[in-house]
């Protein structure tokens, strides 16, 4: 089947649908995925408005870059496929990547952590690091029961505004980003900002916030420590981790 996909699409899609795999299954490999719930979804380049998701059923860890289905702004297939799809599940991202021209990847999960910090009246504290990146560039979104509702669309876009991270009440997290690696590279800073926040608040003692003035500055940091580079920083050694512990993901 690798080779059938692999010839009816673009080398720039093919590239893109290895990538998105990649993150699919390095999502399951940072314990971050939910059974075969959330998705990764990102825009295929071009100008027909087509996405990249997950097979629905299908867990993380098995994705590959020719199981990828190929919807359209509404969740339809638009190249023949045998697996299924879930056109509800593309509610939030369909929303996301309309309003957005810089979302090409759009990255969801209902992580522990990252639930357990939706819960909480006063969302993301400023006492790490990684907090600081995420509290730059983060809005809330209040929960609205299970996202089918056509109607949720504009609110959740409003609330995301130009945001990199939004923070789903009671739900869990959402990043979005011009790549696969960006937006895996922002979920990573969000997760790892929600696991310090619930650690910090189980030890009952005092915390010691940032300062909100170098929360302020912290964009500019940010862009000097990744070169520039954000995800693709990082991209290339977790795809090495990644081909070590959970292969084939380019098949």
């Amino acid at each position: 089947m690798t080779a059938e996909i692999k010839s009816q699409v673009s080398a720039e899609e093919w590239q893109l649908r290895v990538d998105l795999a990649a993150a699919y299954r390095l999502v399951a490999l940072f314990g971050w995925d939910d059974l075969v719930f959330t998705h990764i979804s990102a825009r295929v380049p071009g100008a027909d408005n087509h996405f990249l998701i997950n097979p629905y059923g299908m867990m993380f860890e098995e994705v590959t870059a020719s199981s990828l289905v190929k919807v359209d702004q509404n969740g339809e297939k638009v190249m023949e496929s045998p697996y299924p799809v879930n056109p509800a599940g593309f509610t939030i991202h369909s929303a996301v990547h309309a309003a957005r021209d810089d979302a090409h990847c759009v990255m969801h999960t209902h992580s522990i952590n990252g639930v357990a910090v939706s819960a909480q009246a006063e969302g993301v504290l400023p006492i790490s690091q990684q907090a600081t990146l995420v509290l730059a560039s983060l809005g809330y979104h209040d929960y609205e029961g299970i996202a089918l509702n056509e109607e949720e669309k504009p609110r959740l876009v409003a609330d995301l505004s130009d945001n990199t991270f939004l923070m789903l009440r009671n739900h869990g997290l959402l990043t979005v980003g011009m790549t696969p690696a960006d937006a895996f590279l922002a979920m990573y800073i969000f997760e790892a900002t929600c696991m310090i926040q619930v650690r910090a608040l189980a030890g009952s003692r005092e915390l010691t916030p940032v300062q909100p003035e170098i929360v302020d500055g912290v964009k500019e940091a940010a862009r000097i420590v990744t070169k520039g580079l954000f995800g693709d920083l990082a991209w290339p050694g977790l795809l090495r981790r990644l081909n070590r512990q959970n292969s084939g993901y380019d098949a």
